[in-house]
């Protein structure tokens, strides 16, 4: 099984499932056992601060939209670069924190580089990649660019979109190897 922790999931035109349709959902965590992913595409009415006033009495200055993480409903998830606040991480240099001490920590320092989510996607063992035979989902790797960028909401699937198109038809398009000569063939 090749894991496709810290991937881009980007949703298939085709896949029509109201939870995932047009979503970018990162792979946090993938195993036999099953995937944890986080739509990054959705947001959710609340900011993180009227969240954190109703979880937690501790301070909160990330005044920014809180995003909807996916369909399962779970513990409050933080995707941020700070190592030293972290639970785990999804690949070098990008982090995510669920636990409540280091979710305080995160949000009483001001960072741009911080995204919370209410919410999360989940995958029993073998379902994810039964999707992806089926073909509902494309995948490229991630980059802190795009999960902390200017690009959010529906362009972000776009965006993403059109970039797996191109390196799908970029890999059928490579010519085998050719000699430098040929000639010689």
């Amino acid at each position: 099984m090749n894991s496709l922790q810290g991937k881009f999931l980007i949703a298939a035109p085709q896949l029509l499932d109201p939870n995932f349709i047009r979503t970018v959902v990162l792979v946090l965590a993938h195993n036999p056992q099953g995937a944890l992913g986080v739509v990054l595409n959705r947001l959710h009415p609340k900011t993180v601060k009227d969240l954190w006033k109703q979880v937690s009495e501790g301070p909160c200055i990330v005044d920014r939209p809180l995003n909807a993480g996916g369909p399962v409903s779970g513990p409050v998830l933080a995707l941020h670069r700070r190592n030293d606040h972290a639970d785990a991480e999804v690949f070098p240099g990008l982090y995510y924190s669920a636990q409540r001490e280091k979710l305080e920590q995160l949000l009483a320092e001001e960072s741009q580089e911080v995204r919370v989510f209410l919410g999360h996607s989940g995958w029993a063992g073998g379902q994810l990649e039964n999707e992806l035979a089926q073909g509902v989902w494309l995948v490229l790797p991630a980059s802190v660019e795009m999960i902390f960028g200017p690009v959010e909401g529906p362009a972000l699937w776009q965006i993403l979109l059109y970039t797996a198109g191109r390196t799908a038809l970029r890999q059928m398009l490579q010519p085998p190897h050719v000699a430098p000569n040929p000639s010689l063939n």
